[in-house]
């Protein structure tokens, strides 16, 4: 199982979850109840607080892990409050005040203006935490990063602060060094981690500063200080060069990264996400949810509603091992791009059309109806020919009227009305020649064949087509940006490209961002089910419209009301 089969997991369960609540709709505790687990599964994270005294590397080890500098980092009692790290669309701050609901979004670049003990000395700003929102993709899969503010800072209220979120973790990772490995700070703070009896890994950082024999003598020594707190499960010990691992993500440097040896830590993190946290979760929601379906059943409403609860009774019971199903070994388990699975080839998806074909086609029509309504409004042989071909079609009727003005129809449509109106008074007289005159009246409506916008659409969708598979033969199999299709022209290009590797790797892009987009709908309904719309990304929130958009391309390129299909 991976983050993503994880994900499904929890998807299945919310379905038979959203079932129940179709089951009686006015049965108030029922709701409530099915909410109360949907909510559960919403707000499901891993809290992973990253502790140590101040100057140890936990900010570094934090950047390391995400792939960049996104934390600021110093060798003074730098953080002040509690920093979280969430997924999120786009990079920026939200900032959490203490005793009020309210919340202030910032650019990443002023984090350090509130987090930091120079600009917000004993965290006078009065802030509860400050959540840091990346769009990174193990961010995405539902980890939540914790900086607190260094052990052993001169300021008591900072410890503090760290101590209080501790029943919100799910693991520590517990930062020092090879200059001073476990001082009297850390010795407290590992006491109070054993009382939790949570996960706990121990990193020794900045590992490049010393030798091979100083490193073993430093490990040895801290296996030997760990043995005197009788943790239930032996905290592994991971040595580390932050710092290096961190240079390696940014320049791409293979064999730094495994100098560094952050991958082994990054692998053991998901290890226990995914074969130990993730599976206890699941297992805990399918019993919770069988217990609450088992109750509603015997609640003795009526024997139809028995019925209806004893049958998702049996649909969870028949999906319990693809929800419980045993663990695989986890593979490619932390990926920091959000295209990392597609391929070699990141789609642009263009952000108002989705398709960019679409987007170029409509910026094509803008800019042909621009000139063109100004032209019909001062040359008669325009508003002539316009008239003789009955127009616009239908569609391109009303873009033409959202970009003229009621002065500019006035002054261009004369012509075609009372050029309609002569030939309906002629119609009028020959009505009972049924055959002829409904045949005469259809020649009057514009079709695609006649209307000059229809005409720009179709040669704007040939140039955009071939514009987008030169882009992907000029992609070959490097790793480069090309853009997204809807499904309807990413037919078109693909018969472009005819076969080979080209339009293998663009489908694999595609079929990426698709899944995509489909774990954003369910994410968003899930959360909405629940009531936590608060907890939704704006991916999640745009997926309801990106989906259609891919799937059908955008309204105003693809409608469905052409004439010739109409009548």
């Amino acid at each position: 199982m991976d983050l993503k089969q994880y994900e499904q997991k929890k998807f299945a369960l919310a379905e038979i979850i959203r079932a129940t609540q179709a089951i009686d709709t006015k049965d108030g505790a029922l709701l409530s109840e099915a909410r109360e687990l949907q909510a559960r599964l919403a707000e499901d994270r891993f809290n992973l607080m990253v502790v140590g005294r101040f100057s140890r590397g936990k900010s570094t080890l934090m950047n390391a892990l995400l792939g960049g500098d996104f934390l600021p980092t110093g060798i003074v009692p730098l953080t002040s409050v509690i920093t979280t790290v969430r997924y999120g669309s786009r990079k920026q701050v939200v900032l959490h005040f203490t005793g009020t609901g309210l919340t202030r979004e910032a650019p990443l670049s002023q984090l350090a203006e509130y987090v930091t003990q120079r600009e917000n000395p004993g965290n006078v700003k009065k802030l509860a935490y400050a959540e840091v929102q990346f769009p990174v993709e193990v961010l995405r899969r539902g980890f939540f990063f914790v900086d607190s503010p260094g052990l052993g800072s001169p300021i008591l209220e900072n410890t503090l602060t760290t101590e209080r979120f501790f029943p919100q973790a799910d693991a520590f990772i517990l930062v020092t060094s090879y200059e001073s490995p476990l001082s009297e700070e850390e010795d407290r703070i590992l006491q109070r981690i054993r009382n939790t009896r949570k996960k706990l890994y121990i990193v020794m950082n900045k590992q490049d500063t010393v030798g091979r024999e100083e490193r073993d003598e430093a490990i040895e020594f801290v296996k030997e200080r760990l043995e005197q707190f009788s943790f239930a499960e032996d905290p592994q010990i991971f040595s580390i060069s932050a710092r290096e691992a961190l240079e390696a993500k940014q320049t791409q440097n293979t064999a730094q990264l495994e100098r560094g040896g952050l991958q082994e830590f990054e692998t053991e993190l998901m290890r226990f996400l995914i074969e130990e946290r993730a599976q206890s979760f699941l297992v805990n929601m399918y019993e919770r949810t069988t217990s609450f379906l088992i109750e509603r059943s015997r609640a003795g409403r009526s024997p139809a509603l028995e019925d209806a609860y004893l049958a998702l009774i049996e649909r969870l019971r028949d999906q319990r091992s693809v929800i419980l199903g045993a663990s695989d070994p986890p593979q490619d388990l932390i990926r920091t791009d959000a295209n990392a699975a597609a391929g070699p080839y990141a789609l642009e998806v263009d952000r108002k059309t989705g398709c960019r074909i679409c987007g170029e086609i409509l910026e094509s029509i803008f800019r042909f109806l621009s000139k063109y309504q100004y032209d019909l409004t001062i040359q008669p042989e325009m508003q002539q020919d316009h008239a003789r071909r009955g127009g616009f079609c239908t569609l391109h009727t009303w873009q033409y009227e959202g970009i003229s003005s009621p002065q500019g129809v006035c002054e261009a449509y004369p012509r075609i009305t009372h050029s309609i109106a002569e030939e309906l008074a002629r119609f009028a007289g020959c009505v009972s020649q049924q055959g002829e005159s409904i045949e005469t009246l259809r020649s009057l409506l514009s079709t695609s064949r006649t209307c000059r916008v229809c005409q720009e659409r179709i040669d704007a969708e040939r140039r955009a087509v071939a514009k987008a598979a030169d882009a992907v033969r000029r992609a070959a199999d490097q790793e480069q940006h090309v853009p997204a299709c809807c499904l309807p022209h990413l037919v078109a290009v693909i018969e472009s490209l005819g076969p080979g590797t080209g339009a293998q790797n663009l489908l694999q892009a595609h079929a990426h961002l698709m899944e995509r987009t489909s774990e954003d709908l369910q994410r968003y309904a899930l959360k909405h089910d629940a009531l936590r719309r608060d907890l939704t990304s704006e991916e999640e929130r745009r997926a309801s419209q990106l989906a259609l958009l891919l799937l059908a391309g955008h309204r105003n390129v693809s409608a469905p009301w052409v004439i010739e299909y109409l009548i």
